[in-house]
């Protein structure tokens, strides 16, 4: 799906990146970790072509990212950005419009308001649809772009990937599920998803493999069994941690302290 070699990004002096190596296969779901300022948002946005990085290529479906046409572009991924607006001046259907924009120029058809509604109904906020989108909690606000990017994906494509960058912040305990249910359906269907999360629990029991960050660099890949070891996680974020097998999936579980 996506392959990207040795990224590094600089600002000023500080390597923000230093030589990331990312591969994500058809039906994959990645979520990267890590503690705050190892890089994961800055690689997120490099990966989606919204950062350039310099002279590294990515691959998008074996293909340069860079070639692709902007609106193609636009229906073969998307991207859910950790800081959207809070001043909108517009109710939560017109928000979660803004995902169809790359098909219609006019006037939304028949297709883009059965998405809009089809994915307000699958983030719970069809009930919110003539709702002030300034007047929402930040939970509601979170699904509203949650329903918008996902309703951007909404066609026949084949093989569309997405990009979540903390899509569980503001989110309440049902809701954070709810998300990654929705994000975990979506990659069934051969499409994929790269995703930034900070609950390592709701990480291991979720994705099929995971980065794990450290200043910038990749301190572990691999499945969650392979890097969600006491020793790894330990080193990462400098403090003690235990593991200890989820009683229902035989996932790991990490208790911190």
């Amino acid at each position: 799906m996506i392959k990207a070699h040795h990224i590094s990004y600089l600002h000023r002096d500080f390597h923000i990146l230093d030589g990331v190596d990312v591969s994500l296969e058809y039906g994959e779901f990645l979520a990267i970790v890590g503690p705050n300022g190892a890089g994961k948002s800055s690689l997120l946005s490099i990966l989606a072509n919204e950062v350039k990085s310099g002279k590294q290529k990515i691959l998008f479906k074996d293909k340069p990212i860079n070639d692709w046409e902007v609106t193609e572009l636009s229906r073969h991924k998307a991207k859910f950005s950790q800081h959207n607006s809070n001043d909108i001046p517009l109710v939560v259907k017109d928000v979660v419009m803004m995902g169809r924009y790359p098909y219609f120029d006019a006037r939304p058809r028949k297709d883009d308001l059965e998405a809009m509604n089809n994915m307000m109904y699958e983030t719970d906020v069809f009930h919110l649809k003539d709702r002030e989108y300034n007047t929402l909690s930040g939970g509601e606000k979170q699904r509203v772009h949650l329903s918008r990017v996902m309703a951007q994906l909404q066609n026949d494509i084949a093989h569309k990937l997405l990009f979540l960058d903390e899509p569980l912040n503001n989110l309440d305990v049902k809701h954070q599920y709810k998300a990654l249910e929705i994000i975990k359906n979506f990659t069934k269907k051969a499409n994929s998803a790269i995703v930034v999360l900070h609950d390592l629990n709701l990480a291991a029991q979720y994705a099929d493999k995971i980065l794990l960050m450290k200043s910038g660099r990749v301190s572990a890949y691999g499945t969650p069994q392979e890097v969600f070891t006491a020793e790894t996680i330990s080193r990462a974020y400098n403090f003690p941690c235990t593991i200890c097998d989820h009683p229902i999936t035989n996932n790991p579980m990490i208790i911190f302290g």
